[in-house]
């Protein structure tokens, strides 16, 4: 009953820019084709039963990813439902079966290819093409677009061929196409040439400078006036940004024409392609969708943020932190990117908390995720001290589900509160080796099973003692206990805790521990290994 709903509200968007109705159908056909094919089956031939059900929690995981795009006016782009397919197929592991949708999907772009050259023969080159700006249509300049892309490929040699990648670039255009796609056409198919020569690398950097310059400077630039635009624009650019409630008003305070004139445009070309399109996508500040944040302005305004705290020399101090940064001699990590000279200036990327057992604490934890999550924080959570499955509650006198409930909510929250939208949560829970939900825990990001206790999103990390490595070598026992019973185990280390260890075990052979559990060591080293594979 779900999926229909949502089958009735969410749209796709087509290559030619037509809105259609989304059907989940449609992906699950299209996984359906790739694993018969993998396994060289015919179309009448069924896929077993778990295949059926692996594919449909794939086709699940894809219809989660695109559900935002879908339900907006301008629908989910189709390419993008075909990346996440490729995306979600090699996550599951079917490599295989990914390498068979990946081909299908090239030949499908060939076709289309001939279909579109065909009618390019059969009519006059693009009759009436129109271009859509804003609520308008307007006469194509096909002169003004070849001059863009040949400026792209200047003084990068004969093999960046500007007017062959303007032919490529002709294929993709229809009536009513808009400016941005028009821009996103021309980068992606030099892109798609960097695997044949590495010099459009730099072709479609220029492309995607060009698409930042027009959102944050106002024009497309050229060299001779691009030194003069970016310092005329800097001080509009800090109370534009301080007005929208993006910047910090104390960013105002400072020196802003001293700034401007030390900023170097020239750096812009440091970036390569992945670069730029990285930052555009993640880091640059925008308003309502537009960037008002060139690659310099950005260096400028990191640095800007560093050195909000030092006091008189804070000019001096910004300048000499923007050309650390812009020349790429330092990087500062992704939270300082996002958020140093903005209102909520967090500049933290990594937060470690170890959570006591007790139901207010895990929650308490849960939410402090959230919070921290949305400002782009790291989190690494420590759950060794959570009783183990079974274990006695004494509050309700009944029996414990362990530690990994919890984490299944954990790593669904990591997806809920993904770092301000730029970026997925980035979460990581610990568990030691003689914890009694161990196995379980090295099962969580397993593809298979009840996903009601998988994590598929979230990183786990065993912290394994020396002496378990010893029990390994000597082909001994190791000993599982439920942290309840032996709570100082978490806090030794070395010989102290070899002491203590084997003192539980001692104590558990004589019945003075109830819940315990032992294992060849070798075999839950085994496991490890495998599960990390």
């Amino acid at each position: 009953m779900v999926d229909k709903v949502v089958q009735q509200e969410m749209v796709v968007k087509k290559r030619d820019g037509r809105l259609i109705s989304f059907e989940r159908e449609l992906i699950s056909r299209a996984n359906q084709k790739a694993f018969r094919a993998d396994l060289g089956l015919g179309a009448s031939q069924p896929l077993s039963i778990e295949l059926v059900t692996e594919i449909e929690q794939i086709t699940s995981q894809v219809v989660n990813k695109i559900i935002d795009a879908a339900h907006s006016s301008e629908g989910a782009d189709v390419e993008k439902i075909q990346d996440f397919v490729e995306q979600e197929l090699m996550r599951a592991q079917y490599f295989a079966v990914a390498r068979r949708y990946i081909l299908y999907r090239a030949e499908q772009t060939k076709i289309r290819q001939l279909r579109a050259e065909e009618r390019m023969e059969s009519t006059s080159p693009f009759p009436q093409m129109m271009v859509q700006r804003e609520n308008r249509l307007e006469n194509f300049d096909f002169k003004r677009l070849r001059s863009q892309v040949a400026s792209a490929c200047e003084g990068l040699g004969q093999e960046c061929d500007a007017a062959e990648l303007f032919a490529e670039v002709e294929k993709q255009f229809f009536n009513g196409i808009t400016p941005k796609e028009i821009s996103r056409a021309m980068v992606l198919a030099a892109r798609s040439r960097i695997e044949t020569d590495p010099k459009y690398d730099k072709v479609a950097g220029r492309l995607v400078l060009n698409i930042i310059y027009r959102e944050s400077l106002g024009k497309s630039t050229s060299e001779e006036n691009l030194d003069q635009l970016y310092a005329d624009k800097f001080a509009g650019f800090v109370h534009e940004g301080i007005a929208a409630g993006r910047i910090s008003p104390e960013l105002a305070e400072f020196d802003l024409l001293s700034l401007a004139t030390a900023i170097c445009p020239d750096r812009d070309a440091l970036f390569p392609y992945l670069g730029l399109q990285t930052i555009y996508d993640r880091y640059l500040l925008h308003i309502d969708g537009r960037r008002i944040e060139a690659p310099q302005y950005f260096w400028m305004r990191v640095a800007m943020g560093l050195a909000i705290d030092e006091g008189d020399q804070r000019n001096e101090r910004a300048i000499e932190f923007y050309n650390i940064l812009s020349n790429f001699r330092f990087t500062s990590a992704t939270p300082t990117l996002f958020n140093s000279g903005t209102l909520h200036p967090q500049l933290s990327s990594c937060y470690l908390s170890t959570v006591s057992d007790d139901l207010d604490n895990i929650f308490k934890l849960i939410s402090d995720n959230a919070k921290l999550s949305k400002w782009a924080g790291g989190l690494g959570n420590d759950w060794t001290n959570i009783r183990a499955t079974n274990a006695h509650i004494k509050g309700t006198n009944g029996q414990s589900q362990g530690v990994i409930p919890f984490l299944k909510v954990v790593s669904d929250t990591a997806v809920a509160v993904n770092q301000g939208g730029k970026r997925k949560g980035a979460v990581c829970s610990y568990l030691e080796t003689w914890h009694m939900d161990i196995e379980e825990f090295l099962d969580l990001r397993k593809n298979t099973g009840d996903d009601r206790r998988r994590t598929h999103d979230m990183h786990t990390a065993n912290w394994i003692p020396d002496l378990f490595m010893k029990r390994v070598v000597q082909e001994r026992e190791w000993t599982m206990f439920s942290p309840d019973e032996t709570p100082d185990l978490h806090d030794l280390v070395g010989q102290a805790f070899e002491e203590r260890y084997e003192f539980y075990e001692n104590e558990a052979r004589e019945g003075r521990i109830k819940l315990y559990r032992s294992t060849p060591a070798v075999d839950l080293w085994r496991k490890m290994l495998t599960r990390v594979f």
